[in-house]
């Protein structure tokens, strides 16, 4: 019996396995929103299935180029990276505010939020989306960075670094609750929140702090459920329809709750086994993108709602093992903002489908259509893959003679 060294391929395959499995559903269930014969979704006039394989591809390529940057790399480039995502986010709101949109059309508006640049040949650029992964990297970098420094913590430096994180993840997010998107500005919160918890802050400090955030979320939730007449000075009156809607879809159905309530009929017509590949009846607006999952729960049913839903829970798996595999608490800081990520958007995103959230224009990764979006969590996954890629481990084995 000799012992022998066997080294941990430097590819994570389980992960690409996945993403192939998720491209093939995001395929499919795009495909089977469109009507028969003609390429028409809500009130778009187009075959979204190639343009969704065109940046599959894309992503892939980058998310390729971005596994090969190791640690050091990502660290040289965050802050200037995250410095131009923040200059792209000020730009919309300047476009705003000079009226330049109208003229050169060079930032559309949307759903009633400007987050958007026209670029030609390209189409629809949403800078929020590459916020968030070098919101993530920045974050990682900075509490890597003050351990390094700090290496006998205080009260002092845990605040320090609490209000270094904040101040990081709080310009972005309040440029883009500017354009207004608050559903895009609480993943930056979701995220923050994330490392906070694995940043080794001190209980003390975090106890109180997650407390009273909890009871003022509490709170926001009693007065929009029985005060929501309370929120109208505070949102958007956009954003106070969808609460009231939100609370009771069936008195709004021609209005703000018609979406809700066409969400809740597909999804509960699909029952157990569903309706059958392209057997959608109920019209559902932007059925291949924000709303997806309605198609999936009509013509798939329960059963292949939870196929989908058991595929993101495998995803996060992965990366969390990942994260606690590497010995670098940097790489482990990304895992960690990673899946605060991609959780915070699939909850989001199948809870205003089945009335458990408010409606906001949060896309399922991976699964709806979008260039932005999915480019951005190709590279985030690029960027996990990049921890196996760049980590040299190895595991003993005893083998017989």
């Amino acid at each position: 019996m000799t012992s022998s060294k066997k080294q941990i391929p430097k590819i994570d395959y389980g992960i690409i396995l996945t993403l192939m499995l998720m491209a093939l559903v995001s395929l499919i269930t795009i495909y089977s929103a469109q009507k028969t014969g003609q390429y028409k979704v809500g009130d778009h006039n187009m075959n979204f299935v190639p343009k969704q394989i065109q940046w599959y591809v894309i992503g892939s390529v980058a998310a390729y180029i971005v596994m090969r940057l190791d640690s050091d790399q990502m660290k040289k480039i965050s802050w200037y990276a995250y410095g131009l995502c923040a200059f792209s986010l000020l730009g919309l709101l300047a476009i705003d505010a000079l009226g330049f949109s109208e003229k050169f059309f060079l930032a559309p508006e949307r759903n009633g939020a400007r987050s958007w640049y026209q670029i030609p040949g390209a189409g629809l650029i949403q800078p929020a989306e590459f916020m968030k992964i070098f919101l993530i990297i920045t974050l990682a970098k900075v509490t890597s960075g003050h351990h390094v420094k700090f290496v006998q913590k205080t009260f002092k430096s845990d605040i320090w670094l609490l209000l270094k994180l904040g101040a990081i993840t709080g310009v972005p997010a309040l440029l883009i609750l500017k354009q207004p998107d608050l559903g895009t500005a609480l993943v930056f919160v979701a995220i923050l929140l994330a490392v906070i918890l694995v940043s080794g802050i001190s209980w003390k400090i975090l106890t109180p702090l997650f407390t009273i955030s909890g009871l003022a979320g509490g709170a926001l939730l009693y007065i929009a459920i029985y005060h929501h007449e309370l929120l109208q000075g505070v949102l958007e009156s956009h954003q106070y329809k969808r609460i009231y809607s939100w609370l009771d879809p069936y008195n709004f159905r021609t209005d703000e709750g018609y979406q809700l309530v066409n969400a809740l009929e597909s999804i509960g017509s699909g029952m157990t086994s569903g309706k059958g590949f392209y057997k959608g009846e109920v019209y559902m607006p932007e059925s291949h993108s924000d709303f997806i999952f309605t198609t999936i729960g009509e013509e798939f049913g329960f059963i292949g709602a939870s196929i989908v839903i058991s595929l993101f829970f495998l995803l996060i798996y992965q990366i969390t093992r990942t994260g606690l595999d590497t010995k670098n608490p940097f790489y482990s800081y990304i895992c960690t903002g990673v899946v605060a990520m991609i959780a915070f958007h699939v909850f989001q995103n199948i809870g205003m489908t089945i009335g458990l959230m408010p409606i906001t224009g949060i896309p399922l990764p991976f699964i709806s259509y979008g260039g932005s979006g999915l480019l951005a969590n190709m590279m985030v996954i690029g960027i996990v893959l990049s921890v196996r890629y760049h980590y040299k481990r190895f595991m003993f084995a005893s083998d017989e003679d």
